[in-house]
């Protein structure tokens, strides 16, 4: 499984803000780079959230879950404010 933070580049402040965050499950890319893969399912997915489509980057991350996380599989794609109130949620029940 890999997973893919998705930020858009801020040339004011010279740094990415943290836009989303993407989940693939699938391991056949059909002939494509995971790289690739991932920049077009950004731009497909918060396109919406941003001005210029183009200052979308992604940060891929390989990850391992547990049986516990299969619940953060299911949907696939996170916004920031989705992927906060996760994280916050994870905070509390420890």
């Amino acid at each position: 499984m890999h997973l893919y933070k998705v930020f858009q580049k801020n040339f004011e402040l010279k740094k990415g803000e943290f836009i989303g965050m993407l989940i693939e499950r699938r391991k056949d890319l059909r002939g494509t780079t995971q790289m690739e893969a991932a920049l077009r399912w950004a731009r497909s997915a918060f396109s919406c959230r941003v001005k210029d489509e183009k200052t979308i980057f992604v940060v891929p991350d390989e990850v391992k879950l547990g049986n516990d996380s299969r619940w953060l599989m299911e949907k696939g794609v996170f916004t920031k404010e989705e992927f906060l109130a996760m994280v916050k949620l994870v905070h509390q029940s420890q």
